[in-house]
């Protein structure tokens, strides 16, 4: 069984870090001469605003519903995290814009998804909506074991530096990974609280995990496409992934299925997954967040 999350938790203190990033001069392909891994890493951008957003959402709708002060504390230290976190994603798109890039068909498909499709369902009766409001905190606990993954990988993703990747990018996406791997217990003690049944945690992964992959394909073909550099002559495919992942530049998509599959496991609890350690040290070392530090 999962421990408690007192227990887990009992020296966590999840500090937001009020982070600020210089994009003036980020290139288009921010990872030089590969445009398919750089948009494959930009979905990112896409996805993680609204994502981050409705997370918030879900667990203030979740707050009144916990009964331990500990737990209280670390939701409300996640939420100060992923509010930063969507708006320095917020501005790469604003970005992307300006280079004549448009995300914003791809990011108002993800906005409705987000607040029509999993958001709040009006007209609940009390017994209704606390199912639901837990349901959407499985969900959520589901990604963020994904992003948690993520952000190990990009903690240990040394085939960036060598490919001369853009380091203010670099810093955002170790920034953000290192405080994913901080925080990656929440949402799954937040579920646990709420409801320790193992089906849930099941029904969670079973929704978000293929959701996620259709998303993310999506957005790649969607960022390829829409690249005025490219005009439609790249086109993805899992061959370019596999060979992204080959030479260290994206995350294996193997490694990946088999973090899913983990989560499943009865004892699986995320402090399982990555390393707190070597997440704090990156961001006693991180540029971005040494700057909001003085």
């Amino acid at each position: 069984m999962p421990r408690n999350a007192v227990e887990v938790h009992d020296n966590l203190v999840l500090e937001p870090r009020d982070v600020k990033f210089d994009w003036s001069d980020l290139p288009l392909h921010w990872v030089p001469d590969e445009p398919f891994v750089t948009h494959t890493i930009n979905v990112l951008h896409l996805l993680l605003p609204e994502g981050e957003r409705w997370f918030i959402k879900v667990f203030r709708d979740a707050l009144p519903m916990i009964r331990d002060e500990q737990l209280r504390e670390e939701v409300l230290g996640f939420i100060g995290q992923e509010s930063i976190h969507a708006e320095a994603h917020q501005e790469v798109l604003e970005h992307l814009l300006a280079q004549g890039l448009d995300p914003r068909p791809y990011v108002r498909q993800i906005a409705w998804l987000f607040q029509r499709v999993l958001g709040e369902k009006p007209g609940l009766s009390a017994r209704r909506r606390r199912e639901n409001v837990i349901e959407r905190v499985a969900f959520v606990a589901a990604i963020e074991h994904f992003t948690a993954f993520l952000g190990h990988w990009a903690l240990n993703s040394p085939a960036l530096d060598r490919a001369k990747a853009d380091p203010t990018m670099v810093d955002l996406l170790r920034w953000h990974g290192a405080e994913e791997v901080e925080h990656r217990s929440v949402a799954f003690d937040l579920m646990v609280h709420l409801d320790p049944g193992y089906l849930r945690r099941v029904r969670g992964m079973t929704v978000s995990g293929p959701l996620l992959v259709h998303l993310w394909v999506r957005g790649v073909r969607f960022l390829l496409a829409a690249d005025p550099t490219l005009q439609g002559s790249i086109r993805p495919s899992w061959k370019l992934a596999w060979d992204g992942a080959r030479r260290g530049l994206l995350p294996d998509p193997i490694a990946s299925l088999r973090s899913g599959l983990r989560y499943l496991r009865p004892a699986y609890h995320p402090t399982q997954e990555g390393s707190s350690a070597q997440a704090l040290g990156y961001l006693a070392t991180s540029p971005a967040a040494r700057a909001a530090a003085h």
